[in-house]
């Protein structure tokens, strides 16, 4: 059985989630690219938050895409899609940050968070010209982790408040406290400016795209094929 070839991104053409899935599940799977490369900032964003390192979180996302893809047909659509793998995505985070604090950590560590930061250079930041955007970035680091994630899904990425309690599973009451709490924290004039700003606030590049989808579908490929072979 052959291998899935990719499309061309030039003939992804916008398509409504649940008409992607349904074809997936058709046999295009190929077409689970839209998926990666319309959710990948999302996915990144989220991890990051959590682990507060970046091949860390490009590590979840390619697990993350994964799971979905090998649960696709338990995806019940009480939620949205997009709801549905931000919060498989966090708990593949969240599973990663409580394996490493029950073997590596002590116990009074805060929220042992700065452990995972990042001591490798990274030319695509070391490329940024905005000195603005570095701030926003060290600003929103700075921030404790369930802070940073809610700040990131809510004023970032646009989830709502229902969106956001889903994803993380918790209540709507809890992400606008953490929110409140985030916000409060970029004070000084700086709060309003990076929600305007924070747009451009850790850009996953194209690059990085393709070696997220090239790699879960090499991945995609191996499950088919074991599939396959199983049916022979």
């Amino acid at each position: 059985m052959a291998a899935w070839v990719l499309p061309q991104r030039s003939s992804i053409e916008p398509i409504h989630d649940d008409e992607v899935i349904a074809r997936v599940l058709a046999g295009e799977t190929a077409l689970f690219e839209v998926i990666m490369r319309r959710y990948n900032q999302r996915l990144y964003r989220a991890a990051r938050a959590i682990l507060h390192d970046e091949a860390e979180a490009e590590d979840v996302m390619q697990a993350a895409y994964v799971h979905a893809y090998e649960h696709l047909r338990q995806f019940s659509g009480r939620a949205l899609f997009s709801t549905w793998l931000t919060r498989i995505a966090i708990n593949e985070a969240l599973g990663r940050v409580r394996g490493a604090r029950r073997f590596d950590e002590p116990e009074d560590q805060g929220d042992g968070m700065d452990r995972f930061a990042s001591t490798s250079p990274d030319p695509e930041r070391a490329a940024a010209t905005s000195e603005v955007r570095q701030l926003l970035e060290t600003l929103v680091d700075g921030l404790p982790q369930p802070s940073r994630t809610v700040f990131l899904l809510r004023d970032v990425e646009g989830m709502s408040t229902a969106e956001t309690s889903e994803a993380l599973g918790i209540t709507e009451e809890n992400v606008k406290v953490r929110l409140h709490r985030a916000r409060a924290a970029l004070r000084n004039g700086l709060a309003s400016y990076a929600i305007r700003e924070s747009q451009s606030v850790f850009s996953f590049h194209a690059v990085r795209c393709d070696r997220v989808v090239e790699n879960v579908f090499r991945q995609v490929n191996l499950l088919a094929s074991a599939e396959h072979s199983a049916r022979d």
